[in-house]
């Protein structure tokens, strides 16, 4: 399998030409690149590669721009520091993405979807109806930066006040309505489901542990094992209700906890 890497860390090429050996050892790096301008020469000036892995973000602009500028025969495999939630629409069957840092269980299950895909692109096989062009603006559109909220407009007293979104150290609902509390221990209602705060929130400074609780990184303060496979949350300030992480979260809160 002749793979074409586009990146433009040095260091990550040298993990991933690692991490590609120990998982296919016909893998044969044919070429690298790292950035638009040079990729863009090296499929100009070389054979289609059978596989493509590339970083979205290069030193002088989003990789999409590549697909602008020349035409890519090849499958893409595209490497990003994205968060994952902004990408799970987008497995298609000629796409396919990584995050960094590339795990080599991930690296496995998208060559294996390669492999899978290999047909599809054989010469001898009818080329398939692929609109490269179309896939890629739409994944480009929803990588777009997102703007989430910087501030909460609530009620307190007789009057309304902004309080900052970086002030905010969990939000939690009793079941009726939904709340937050400040770092410095003030309690507000905010008038909105938790699910549209989910759309609300940056996902890097605040996680949804279970139905009823987002919490920031900086409001946990100790972390236990609790029954059922689950983990039992100390906050700061202290929580009114249980801070538990649901079992189907805990690989993923913690990975989240230790970006």
């Amino acid at each position: 399998m002749k793979i074409f890497i586009v990146e433009d860390e040095e260091l990550a090429v040298k993990k991933l030409k690692k991490t590609l050996q120990t998982v296919d050892e016909s893998a044969e790096v044919v070429g690298e690149a790292d950035s638009i301008r040079s990729s863009v020469n090296w499929l100009e000036n070389n054979p289609d590669p059978d596989l493509i892995l590339m970083d979205i973000e290069l030193a002088d602009g989003q990789s999409f721009e590549i697909f602008n500028q020349t035409q890519v025969k090849s499958p893409v495999i595209f490497i990003t520091s994205y968060d994952e939630y902004a990408l799970k629409a987008f497995k298609v069957n000629s796409i396919d993405y990584l995050l960094k840092p590339v795990q080599k269980e991930d690296l496995e299950v998208a060559l294996d979807k390669y492999r899978s895909m290999k047909k599809v692109y054989a010469p001898e096989a009818p080329k398939p109806n692929m609109d490269f062009e179309g896939l890629v603006k739409e994944l480009q559109q929803k990588l777009q930066l997102k703007e989430y909220r910087k501030r909460f407009l609530v009620k307190h007293a007789q009057k309304l006040v902004s309080v900052e979104t970086d002030e905010i150290a969990y939000f939690f609902s009793d079941g009726r309505l939904n709340f937050f509390k400040t770092y410095d221990n003030r309690k507000f209602v905010v008038d909105y489901t938790m699910d549209e705060l989910a759309e609300m929130l940056d996902p890097d400074k605040y996680y949804r542990i279970s139905r009823s609780y987002f919490i920031s990184v900086n409001s946990v303060e100790q972390i236990h094992d609790y029954f059922g496979n689950r983990l039992l949350l100390y906050l700061k300030p202290n929580a009114e209700k249980e801070a538990i992480v649901s079992r189907e979260k805990v690989t993923e809160f913690k990975k989240w906890l230790g970006k």
